[in-house]
């Protein structure tokens, strides 16, 4: 059973202990390998592996009483305050399969330098006095993580002047610009799309699709972003299978230069799944990540520290301090390691409800077999708060016969089918794609064809739903998905 420090509704007072907890419940494993390693580094009294000392006694709450110790009062936060949406990680992610075995082994990284460090070590093949190299870094720390300068060169001229005392004029900016978009990635430092696409163009090697591709980016960019292939027929006077050849170069091009450096960092990061499903003689069978559950000790030093002192007859003032110190770090370090297991045992038992909730799905794969699934359903299971649960779905990833999975994509919203049924709006949502996949792209249907569509297969949705669903999975309006 739970301990009762985890039942509570959002509109209660929470402790800074409960708030703590709630934090270590949302870290995914290796957020929570990281906070760990901190908790080891702030407080000496709490240790890591096996303990070879009896643990931490609770005895030694009262050993402070001839120090006159205040007694320690907690104050009442309100978790709104302390636990929103904003104050979650944005932890980027890319799925991919762990065998058992692998569990324990660290996260594999390409060790690599920093976006804009390789673009300044690039600036090294160039020949340039100081002042154009000074004006050539100043640009590169300028370009996001896309890759693009998004500000005007009279500003960058003006932040030069104000900031490094480095005056020039827009002229001469301009001249190092170009310097600069000679750097790799081809596209880099370019100011618009436009821009980027033509940078890329023109590094590579001319032939008539890429002659062509350059004129529609030049002249005619408006019309292609918005599809109008017959306009570009009759602009260039060109054959279908010429239009084609020159928007397949296009389409291949890397509309953000910047991006393949993952969150400004050369690295290749793999997701440690928080739990791992299989099926063993035929039933299902979970297990937590071990690396969330590791084995924590309080310092017997430190317990030897506080005996010591409790058992001196002169009492310093000192003295008295120092045994506050040490209480109040073993006091962190017990509470510590009970939070962890509070937080193990949370999100075991959640995963569990959610894995026998959604069985058929999780023993033969069919996301036909998913069924509708909120939040409220798995809290009322496990007796916690909707908050709760929705820490640990929106941030834990759990490795399955079928694949690696965000846990939250397991949950969705109920709708009634021709035939009465309830049925997951992800089943819907998948025969929505299969459909937009197998339309004829050179006459893709609008949201209104695809509503009467979904009606025939039997599932009676509105055209605005049709749109909703269409953006969730990150498709275009079907005039944009229209091809020559």
């Amino acid at each position: 059973m739970l301990k009762h420090s985890l039942q509570f509704k959002l509109s209660q007072k929470l402790s800074p202990q409960q708030i703590q907890l709630m934090k270590l419940i949302q870290l995914p494993t290796q957020a929570f390998e990281q906070r760990l390693e901190e908790e080891l580094v702030e407080n000496p009294a709490l240790e890591n592996g096996k303990d070879e000392v009896e643990e931490y006694d609770d005895d030694f709450n009262d050993s402070s009483d001839d120090y006159d110790d205040n007694e320690r009062i907690e104050t009442d936060i309100n978790i709104d305050e302390y636990l929103s949406n904003d104050e979650t990680p944005d932890y980027k992610y890319q799925a991919n399969n762990y065998s058992d075995d692998d569990e324990d082994k660290s996260t594999p990284i390409v060790a690599g330098i920093s976006f804009h460090q390789d673009l300044i070590n690039q600036l090294n093949t160039f020949i340039l006095n100081d002042e154009e190299r000074n004006i050539a870094e100043f640009l590169v720390g300028s370009i996001d993580d896309m890759g693009y300068i998004r500000r005007s060169i009279q500003d960058i001229v003006d932040d030069m002047a104000f900031t490094q005392g480095l005056y020039t004029d827009e002229k001469t900016v301009e001249r190092i610009l170009l310097v600069v978009q000679e750097l790799e990635p081809s596209g880099v430092a370019a100011r618009d799309l436009q821009e980027c696409l033509l940078l890329q163009l023109k590094h590579k090697t001319p032939n008539e699709s890429i002659d062509l591709a350059t004129q529609i980016i030049e002249d005619q960019f408006d019309a292609f972003s918005k599809k109008h292939y017959e306009k570009l027929l009759q602009k260039f006077d060109v054959s279908k299978d010429q239009l084609r050849k020159a928007i397949d170069v296009i389409e291949k091009l890397n509309p953000k230069p910047g991006g393949s450096y993952g969150g400004n960092l050369k690295m290749t990061e793999h997701v440690v799944p928080d739990f791992t499903i299989r099926i063993i003689e035929g039933e299902l069978d979970l297990t937590l990540n071990g690396r969330n559950a590791p084995e924590l000790h309080v310092s017997k030093d430190y317990q030897d520290m506080l005996k010591t002192y409790k058992d001196t007859n002169e009492k310093s003032n000192s003295q008295k301090d120092a045994v506050q110190f040490i209480k109040q770090k073993l006091d962190s370090a017990k509470w510590f390691i009970d939070a962890i297991k509070q937080r193990s045992e949370t999100l075991f038992v959640t995963m569990n409800a959610i894995m026998h909730y959604q069985q058929e799905f999780f023993l033969d794969g069919d996301e036909t077999k998913l069924r509708p699934m909120i939040l409220k359903d798995i809290a009322d299971l496990v007796g916690l708060d909707i908050s709760t649960v929705s820490r640990v779905a929106n941030s834990k990833y759990v490795d399955t016969p079928y694949g690696t999975k965000l846990i939250k994509d397991y949950f969705s919203e109920s709708m009634t089918n021709d035939q009465g049924e309830e049925v997951s709006t992800i089943e819907i949502k998948n025969i929505l794609q299969q459909v937009i996949e197998n339309e004829d792209k050179k006459k893709p249907y609008p949201d209104d064809k695809l509503a009467e569509l979904l009606l025939e297969k039997g599932y009676p949705i509105a055209r605005r739903t049709v749109a909703k669903y269409r953006e969730l999975l990150d498709i275009p309006v079907a005039r944009l998905r229209k091809k020559i």
